[in-house]
Protein backbone atom coordinates (compact mmCIF):
# COMPACT_ATOMS: atom_id res chain seq x y z
CA UNK A 1 0.00 0.00 0.00
CA UNK A 2 1.34 3.52 -1.16
CA UNK A 3 2.25 5.81 1.91
CA UNK A 4 1.76 9.34 1.95
CA UNK A 5 4.68 11.98 1.43
CA UNK A 6 6.20 14.04 4.32
CA UNK A 7 4.19 17.04 2.55
CA UNK A 8 1.05 15.02 2.42
CA UNK A 9 1.02 13.59 5.96
CA UNK A 10 -2.06 14.98 7.75
CA UNK A 11 -0.47 17.17 10.47
CA UNK A 12 3.11 17.68 9.66
CA UNK A 13 2.65 21.02 8.10
CA UNK A 14 1.59 23.80 10.53
CA UNK A 15 1.38 27.10 9.53
CA UNK A 16 1.54 30.46 12.15
CA UNK A 17 0.21 33.95 11.54
CA UNK A 18 0.65 36.98 13.57
CA UNK A 19 -0.78 39.89 12.98
CA UNK A 20 0.32 42.96 14.38
CA UNK A 21 -1.74 46.42 14.57
CA UNK A 22 0.14 49.59 15.30
CA UNK A 23 -0.84 49.78 18.81
CA UNK A 24 0.62 46.28 19.21
CA UNK A 25 3.65 47.34 17.73
CA UNK A 26 3.49 50.46 20.08
CA UNK A 27 3.25 48.40 23.58
CA UNK A 28 6.52 46.04 22.40
CA UNK A 29 8.36 49.21 22.19
CA UNK A 30 11.48 50.22 20.56
CA UNK A 31 14.16 47.78 21.32
CA UNK A 32 11.03 45.29 22.73
CA UNK A 33 10.72 42.14 21.81
CA UNK A 34 7.60 39.63 21.96
CA UNK A 35 7.21 36.15 21.57
CA UNK A 36 4.69 35.17 18.47
CA UNK A 37 4.87 31.32 18.36
CA UNK A 38 6.44 28.53 19.77
CA UNK A 39 8.02 25.67 17.80
CA UNK A 40 7.38 22.48 18.37
CA UNK A 41 10.19 19.81 19.47
CA UNK A 42 11.27 17.97 16.09
CA UNK A 43 10.20 20.91 14.11
CA UNK A 44 12.27 23.12 11.34
CA UNK A 45 10.63 26.49 9.31
CA UNK A 46 10.52 26.19 5.91
CA UNK A 47 9.63 29.77 5.16
CA UNK A 48 9.15 33.16 7.16
CA UNK A 49 6.96 36.21 5.46
CA UNK A 50 6.87 39.75 6.20
CA UNK A 51 3.43 41.80 4.57
CA UNK A 52 2.36 45.33 5.73
CA UNK A 53 -1.20 44.58 5.54
CA UNK A 54 -1.94 48.07 5.91
CA UNK A 55 0.63 51.28 5.52
CA UNK A 56 2.47 52.42 8.53
CA UNK A 57 1.62 55.93 9.17
CA UNK A 58 3.53 58.24 11.52
CA UNK A 59 7.11 57.33 11.28
CA UNK A 60 9.52 56.21 8.35
CA UNK A 61 12.03 53.83 10.75
CA UNK A 62 10.13 51.07 11.56
CA UNK A 63 12.72 48.38 11.18
CA UNK A 64 11.61 44.73 12.36
CA UNK A 65 13.72 41.12 13.40
CA UNK A 66 12.39 37.94 13.79
CA UNK A 67 14.17 34.43 15.27
CA UNK A 68 14.22 32.40 18.16
CA UNK A 69 17.69 34.28 19.30
CA UNK A 70 16.92 36.46 22.49
CA UNK A 71 20.09 38.98 21.91
CA UNK A 72 19.35 38.92 17.76
CA UNK A 73 16.52 37.58 16.86
CA UNK A 74 16.80 37.18 12.84
CA UNK A 75 17.22 33.68 11.94
CA UNK A 76 14.14 34.55 9.69
CA UNK A 77 14.13 37.99 8.96
CA UNK A 78 16.47 40.11 9.13
CA UNK A 79 16.53 43.92 9.78
CA UNK A 80 13.27 44.39 7.67
CA UNK A 81 12.28 47.80 6.63
CA UNK A 82 8.65 47.56 7.14
CA UNK A 83 7.41 51.14 6.33
CA UNK A 84 9.69 51.12 3.04
CA UNK A 85 8.26 47.73 1.74
CA UNK A 86 5.96 47.71 -1.25
CA UNK A 87 5.39 43.72 -1.47
CA UNK A 88 5.42 40.61 1.01
CA UNK A 89 9.16 40.02 1.98
CA UNK A 90 10.13 36.47 2.66
CA UNK A 91 13.65 34.71 4.13
CA UNK A 92 15.38 37.33 4.71
CA UNK A 93 17.13 35.98 7.92
CA UNK A 94 20.77 34.70 9.06
CA UNK A 95 19.17 31.15 8.78
CA UNK A 96 18.39 31.53 5.33
CA UNK A 97 21.32 32.83 3.82
CA UNK A 98 23.56 30.33 1.90
CA UNK A 99 27.61 29.67 3.08
CA UNK A 100 28.92 32.15 0.77
CA UNK A 101 26.40 34.67 2.63
CA UNK A 102 25.28 36.82 -0.89
CA UNK A 103 22.34 34.72 -1.91
CA UNK A 104 19.36 33.77 -0.27
CA UNK A 105 17.48 30.07 -1.08
CA UNK A 106 14.92 30.88 -4.28
CA UNK A 107 13.17 27.99 -4.48
CA UNK A 108 12.80 24.27 -3.12
CA UNK A 109 12.36 23.03 0.46
CA UNK A 110 15.33 23.33 2.82
CA UNK A 111 13.97 23.19 6.63
CA UNK A 112 16.19 25.73 8.27
CA UNK A 113 16.43 26.21 12.49
CA UNK A 114 15.54 22.54 13.38
CA UNK A 115 14.80 22.49 17.12
CA UNK A 116 14.93 19.82 19.50
CA UNK A 117 12.97 21.58 22.27
CA UNK A 118 10.07 23.83 21.90
CA UNK A 119 11.69 27.24 20.91
CA UNK A 120 9.84 30.23 20.96
CA UNK A 121 10.16 32.44 17.92
CA UNK A 122 10.56 36.30 18.35
CA UNK A 123 9.75 39.83 16.90
CA UNK A 124 12.04 42.40 17.48
CA UNK A 125 11.20 46.24 17.35
CA UNK A 126 13.22 49.08 16.36
CA UNK A 127 11.99 52.40 16.01
CA UNK A 128 13.16 55.75 17.89
CA UNK A 129 9.61 56.72 16.62
CA UNK A 130 7.31 54.14 17.49
CA UNK A 131 4.64 56.23 19.82
CA UNK A 132 4.48 58.33 16.59
CA UNK A 133 3.05 55.39 14.97
CA UNK A 134 -0.81 56.60 14.07
CA UNK A 135 -1.75 53.64 11.84
CA UNK A 136 -1.16 50.17 10.00
CA UNK A 137 -0.83 46.31 10.43
CA UNK A 138 2.03 44.04 9.77
CA UNK A 139 1.46 40.31 9.41
CA UNK A 140 3.93 37.67 10.08
CA UNK A 141 3.50 33.67 8.58
CA UNK A 142 5.59 31.23 8.94
CA UNK A 143 5.87 27.93 8.09
CA UNK A 144 6.38 25.01 9.90
CA UNK A 145 6.83 20.81 9.29
CA UNK A 146 6.81 19.17 12.57
CA UNK A 147 9.03 15.72 12.04
CA UNK A 148 7.68 14.75 15.46
CA UNK A 149 4.82 13.88 13.81
CA UNK A 150 6.20 11.83 10.85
Amino acid sequence: MPQLTVNEAAGTLINYVAKLSFTDLIAIGNGGQKNLFKLPAGSGVLSCVVWEKTAIAGSTSLVIDVGTTLADPDEFIDALDVDAMTDPVANTGDAFVQAAGNTTIKGGVLPVKRVATATNVVIEVNDAAITSITAGEVVIALQVIDFSRV
